[in-house]
């Protein structure tokens, strides 16, 4: 997330209906797995495209211990595939300690190799729900960010020091603590090993490895990585190299599934298009990334939105046309995987209005529909974010709280802001409008 920040999956799912009982799943029928040919994702034979979203907690709901609420997570996954939302993207899960400000929890790996087995088993049950009704998801490992721990979170386990935190230790000091990550060889190894045991798993309830599970769309080595070379030396080279060497070992452990960076594109390559052509040029990556933020990246004033609402649809064209030529020049999709706007005049409770947001979302899926329309290398768009069924407390706490409902904006950001809920009725028109005229619904 930013910073202020079926192939046909019929047989599948009854496959695995018919082995929850025991636990095991006859993986004698090969499964499916959407692919990219020719610049295009395939699905069953057929050309994908795509309007998903962002659901990073999907993991945490799965879970029976802290934060799970599985009834929660069947009504979301529900109400989502009914609206044509089929690809979800997803935060394995997060590292390091509770309580920490701005920090989601609980985290899945509270120290180098040691694991929160309930925060796993979410993980394994979410697999085998999205399987059951033919949804997919990308599964993304690390964060840039400090709301999963992330690059800090690493760098702190290799050096034994604590983890710095943006709000109490300062950007610049966050900023090149977190440029050490991709210098790191410690720091990255305990990371290889994660994505070693994530990988290599086999789901608890169904018995599926999870190299052999179409329900994952792909592999994502980090949300929005940098090199963060700005505010340490130049780390351009050590960034480039070490996500080639993560998605090799991807490779390595798994023949079948996508790979991607999570990049934001251009604007999280330091504005450099050369490094955001050769991350995305890597063998191993299957398809481009890119992210868009108008608001946070001040291309809206949030008293202005409705005025500046031009502006942030002309530079979203012009910035999702640049890796559009990216996207040809290598013949890879592209997916503009977190777009968000914040509910109108920056009022977070859910009845405020979301006119702006509306209007935005709108021009955007008019992208997607025009692509897919010719034929086009926008393949897909994931909105951030998914909120659903969320209570907020936001007349008592802008920000999470351990114990509130999780929606779709992390924890060091006021609840509500870019999250869409159940009850946004015009947005959600819009969303499932978009997929049915793409194919998707």
């Amino acid at each position: 997330m930013k910073r202020l920040r079926f192939i046909s999956f019929v047989a599948f799912a009854t496959l695995i209906l018919s082995a929850v009982g025991c636990g095991t799943a006859d993986t004698t029928t090969a499964p499916s797995f959407i692919t990219v040919e020719d610049g295009k994702f395939m699905r069953n034979g057929e050309p994908y495209y795509f309007v998903g979203t962002n659901f990073w907690y999907g993991a945490i709901l799965g879970s029976e211990g802290e934060g799970g609420n599985r009834e929660r997570l069947h009504k979301e996954l529900d109400f989502m595939k009914a609206h044509g939302i089929d690809n979800l993207r997803i935060l394995v899960g997060g590292e390091g300690e509770n309580g920490l400000l701005g920090k989601i929890e609980p985290n899945l790996q509270p120290l180098p190799g040691e694991y929160n087995d309930e925060v796993l088993a979410g993980l394994d049950y979410l697999m085998m729900e999205l399987g059951k009704r033919g949804m997919t998801a990308v599964l993304y490992f690390n964060n840039a960010w400090e709301w999963s721990g992330g690059y800090t979170q690493y760098v702190a386990w290799a050096n034994e020091t604590p983890v710095l935190v943006p709000r109490v230790d300062g950007w610049f000091s966050y900023n090149t603590f977190a440029g050490e990550f991709v210098r790191n060889q410690r720091a990255m190894e305990i990371f290889y090993d994660h994505v070693r045991f994530i990988v290599s798993r086999t789901n608890r309830y169904t018995g599926i490895k999870y190299v052999d599970d179409p329900a994952i769309f792909s592999w994502q080595i980090s949300n929005e990585p940098r090199a963060f070379s700005s505010q340490t030396q130049d780390n351009k080279e050590a960034f480039a190299e070490w996500l080639a060497t993560s998605a090799r070992l991807i490779r390595e452990l798994d023949p079948n599934h996508m790979i991607s960076t999570g990049s934001e594109g251009y604007y999280g390559c330091e504005w450099d298009m050369e490094l955001c052509e050769r991350i995305h040029a890597i063998d191993e990556i299957s398809y481009i990334n890119c992210h868009v933020w108008p608001y946070n990246w001040k291309w809206v004033d949030g008293q202005n939105m409705f005025e500046n609402m031009g502006v942030a649809c002309e530079n979203t064209e012009a910035y999702i046309d640049m890796h559009i030529e990216l996207a040809e020049k290598i013949n890879k999709p592209l997916v503009v995987e977190e777009f968000g706007f914040p509910r109108d005049n920056l009022d977070f409770h859910k009845e405020s209005g979301v006119e702006c947001r509306d209007e935005y979302f709108t021009f955007v899926f008019n992208l997607i529909k025009e692509s897919y329309g010719k034929g086009g290398h926008f393949a897909g768009c994931n909105f951030w974010s998914w909120g659903g069924y969320a209570v907020t407390h936001v007349e008592d706490h802008e920000y999470w709280m351990p114990g509130d409902d999780y929606t779709g904006d992390p924890a060091q950001e006021q609840q509500g802001l870019n999250s869409i809920f159940v009850e946004d009725a015009s947005t959600l028109q819009i969303i499932s409008d978009a997929n049915r005229e793409i194919g998707n619904l």
